[in-house]
């Protein structure tokens, strides 16, 4: 698990013969984005995918949105499958308005994404 300061925790989770989940938990900003930043640059984009579950997000500035389109990028490169899980009901607001609804693959909770990654 990946800290800091108790305001953002990333805890990388590989689901076996499944994609990899990336729990975020607190409040993703300019101050806490670096972890983000670095657990996606390690995880493995590969054919089994990743998921990020953002059920435990409590905030997410303009830096946040930008780590996930980074995501977003290195899944594209790689060919790997990307979701994103619990997003809440504001934060879909906040990706709608900026059209990234259109970009992510949405799940309403980790299970469903991984259950998709893995048809």
């Amino acid at each position: 698990m990946i800290e800091n300061e108790d305001l953002l925790a990333v805890t990388p989770r590989q689901i076996p013969s499944g994609p990899l989940v990336l729990e975020v938990r607190g409040e993703l900003d300019h101050h806490t984005a670096q972890l983000l930043s670095r657990a996606v640059d390690d995880a493995p984009f590969d054919d089994n995918g990743v998921v990020i579950d953002l059920s435990g997000l409590t905030y997410c500035d303009s830096t946040g949105i930008t780590v996930l389109i980074g995501a977003y990028q290195r899944s594209q490169a790689t060919g790997a499958p990307l979701s994103l899980a619990g997003v809440n009901r504001d934060q879909m607001r906040v990706f709608s308005v900026v059209g990234l609804d259109q970009v992510f693959t949405f799940h309403p909770s980790t299970e469903a994404a991984v259950a998709s990654l893995r048809k």
